[in-house]
């Protein structure tokens, strides 16, 4: 059975910074692109970054670009975002992603 749980969230203030986790279970981890995604209140879903599965190549869109940074550890089955420099827009909850499956998201709000 697929999991992804993610944790690390929280209230920060502008400038501040949080490092999400998300820990996988369920599937042979090293074999996946994973990804990270946001989905802030009555907007679409947002592709936020992406890792290949050795680790090699990243990417991320210019909205958190130079600020947010994916990593992984395939040997403990986690993936990671680390996010400096945060402004309130990037107020959402934060879900990590493999495929088609889902982790329940952790809330990332940023407000003085």
């Amino acid at each position: 059975q697929v999991q992804l749980v993610e944790s690390g969230g929280g209230l920060v203030q502008p400038g501040g910074s949080l490092n999400l986790t998300c820990v996988a279970s369920g599937f042979t981890f090293s074999n996946y692109a994973m990804r990270w995604y946001r989905q802030a209140p009555g907007k679409e879903r947002e592709l936020v970054a992406f890792i290949r599965n050795d680790g090699a190549i990243t990417n991320y869109p210019p909205s958190v670009k130079g600020r947010f940074t994916i990593s992984r550890d395939n040997a403990r089955n986690m993936v990671y975002l680390q996010m400096n420099s945060l402004k309130p827009e990037d107020t959402a909850v934060y879900y990590c992603n493999f495929v088609d499956h889902w982790g329940q998201g952790t809330q990332v709000t940023v407000s003085s």
